[in-house]
C-alpha cells in the first residue's frame, strides 16, 4: 500500500507539471541540436536546449536525485526552471518524502501537518488553473515549498554570486543540518572575556529530565550519561537541595558551560526494573490523574516536590520512548508535559527539550537487511520519526520553545545538538566553531 501511494504521488506531480509545460512552454519539446542552453531566436525569444526539451517524468526524476540547494539553483538558471521548482505540488511531494527522516525539529521549523492531511489534488486543480507568475495562485500553496526548504536548503547556496528567488534565508534557520552554522562566529575579544567571566562564580543553569524513555529502554540514557565523560563531564553536585529530589548532577559542555540535571523517575528503581523487563506500565509516582476535561483529555496535577522543581529550574528534558514497539500513552504523556510546563509562573519562556530516544544504533547488517526488505522509504526507520513524536506529545499546541531530537541512549549520538539548543535558549551564549 505504501509503495502505492508513493507511485501515485509522483504521477501526480508528473501530471502536474506536464500540464504546467503544455499551457505555458508549448515549445519546450523543440531543442536545437547539439544544444545544452537556451538559445535566443531573431525575435528575442529564448529557445529551450537539450535539458528544457527532456520529457516531464526524466526532469522529475533528475529533480528527486538532486539536492534542494541544486533544486534551487536550477531554479535561478531560466525562467522555464523557474517557473517548473516553483510547482507546488512537487514540494509537497518532497515533504511527504523527506520530512520523516529529519534528525530533529523544533518549534519554528514544525510543517503544518494539517496542510498534509488535506487531499493531494483535485480533479479540476492543477497548476494550469491559475496565471504563470500570480502571487495570488501561489500563496495558499508556496508553503510546501518553504516547509520543505526550511529543513534541507543548504547555508553554501546564500553565498553563490545570484539572488535565489526560492529560498528566503528566514527559512534556512529551520534546517537540522544547518542551525550550527547560523550561529554567530566567535570574535577574538571573546576568547579573553569567556576566560575572565569564568572566574566570575556564576549560577548555572539547572533543568528537570523525566520521561518514559529514561526508564523503559534496555540501554539507561542517565547511566551512560554518569560514564561518558568524553561527551558531557561530570562537574560535580551542587550544594542546593531540593526536598524529596537531591541536587542533581552538574554537567560541563564544551568545557566551558556548566548545566544541571535533576533527573524526576516515576517511581522506585525495583518497581521500574519489574515494569520494563515484563514491558508493563506502571502507576506514575510524580503525577496525579484529576479526570478529563470536556473533550474527554486526560488532566494531571503535579507533585508537590515536582512542582518545587518546577519552580526553580530553567527548562525541561523530556526523554520520550522512540522505539516503535512501545508506543505509549500520547494523550496522557502530553497532558503530564503540559501539567509540568503549566507550574511555574512565566512557565511560557522555559524551553522544553525532547529527546526522542532508542537503545542503540541498528548494525549495518540489520540496516542493509531492513532497507531491502522496506517497500518504503519513510517506513524504513527503526525509530518513530521527530515529526510524529512532536504530534504525539501536542507540541506544535505549546507555547513555550520546544525541540524534538533524535538521540541514541548507548552512543548519546545527538544529545549535545540538543543540549546546545536547550542551553542557547536558556540564555547561555554558544558560538560555532
Amino acid at each position: 500500500m505504501a509503495g502505492q501511494t508513493q507511485q501515485l504521488s509522483e504521477s501526480v506531480v508528473i501530471r502536474s507539471l506536464r500540464r504546467f509545460r503544455d499551457r505555458y512552454f508549448p515549445n519546450s519539446g523543440k531543442v536545437v541540436k547539439g544544444s545544452l542552453t537556451p538559445v535566443v531566436d531573431a525575435v528575442g525569444e529564448p529557445q529551450p536546449g537539450s535539458l528544457d526539451s527532456l520529457p516531464v517524468d526524466v526532469q522529475f526524476l533528475i529533480m528527486t536525485l538532486l539536492s534542494p540547494a541544486d533544486i534551487c539553483i536550477l531554479g535561478a538558471t531560466s525562467r522555464y526552471w523557474r517557473a517548473m521548482v516553483r510547482d507546488p505540488i512537487l514540494w509537497r511531494y518532497f515533504l511527504h518524502r523527506d520530512m520523516l527522516n529529519w534528525p530533529s525539529i523544533d518549534h519554528v521549523s514544525m510543517p503544518q501537518l494539517e496542510l498534509l492531511d488535506a487531499p493531494l489534488i483535485n480533479e479540476d486543480e492543477s497548476l494550469d488553473d491559475r496565471e504563470e507568475w500570480s502571487d495570488k495562485g501561489m500563496e495558499s500553496k508556496v508553503d510546501y515549498m518553504s516547509e520543505w526548504v526550511s529543513f534541507t536548503v543548504e547555508v553554501s547556496l546564500f553565498e553563490r554570486d545570484f539572488d535565489c528567488p526560492l529560498c528566503p534565508d528566514r527559512y534556512l534557520k529551520g534546517c537540522p543540518s544547518c542551525r550550527q552554522q547560523w550561529l554567530p562566529s566567535r570574535p577574538t575579544y571573546e576568547v579573553v572575556t569567556s576566560f575572565l567571566q569564568s572566574l566570575v562564580p556564576s549560577s548555572e543553569p539547572r533543568f528537570a529530565m523525566l520521561g518514559p524513555g529514561m526508564e523503559q529502554l534496555d540501554v539507561s540514557l542517565v547511566t551512560r550519561l554518569l560514564r561518558a565523560p568524553d561527551v558531557l563531564p561530570v562537574s560535580g553536585t551542587p550544594h542546593r537541595q531540593i526536598n524529596g529530589i537531591g541536587s542533581g548532577i552538574s554537567y560541563m559542555f564544551n568545557n566551558q558551560h556548566k548545566f544541571n540535571i535533576l533527573t524526576l523517575y516515576s517511581t522506585n528503581r525495583a518497581e521500574r526494573e519489574k515494569a520494563r523487563l515484563q514491558q508493563q506500565s506502571i502507576s506514575n509516582k510524580l503525577f496525579t490523574f484529576e479526570g478529563t476535561d470536556d473533550s474527554g483529555y486526560p488532566i494531571y496535577s503535579p507533585a508537590p516536590q515536582v512542582q518545587q522543581v518546577c519552580q526553580v529550574v530553567d527548562g525541561f528534558i523530556y526523554v520520550a520512548n522512540a522505539e516503535p514497539e512501545r508506543v505509549g500513552d500520547g494523550e496522557s504523556e502530553a497532558a503530564q508535559i503540559r501539567a509540568v510546563l503549566s507550574c511555574a509562573e512565566g512557565s511560557a519562556t522555559r524551553p522544553l527539550l525532547v529527546l526522542s530516544c532508542v537503545s542503540r544504533e541498528e548494525s549495518e547488517e540489520v540496516r542493509i537487511t531492513r532497507l531491502q526488505t522496506s517497500t518504503s522509504r519513510n517506513r524504513a526507520r527503526c525509530r518513530t520519526p521527530c515529526v510524529n513524536i512532536a504530534k504525539r506529545l501536542g507540541l506544535p499546541q505549546l507555547a513555550n520553545p520546544w525541540m524534538v531530537q533524535d538521540t541514541v541512549a548507548e552512543s548519546l549520538s545527538g544529545l549535545l545538538e540538543g543540549v546546545s539548543w536547550l542551553l542557547r535558549c536558556s540564555g547561555v551564549k554558544l558560538y560555532g566553531s
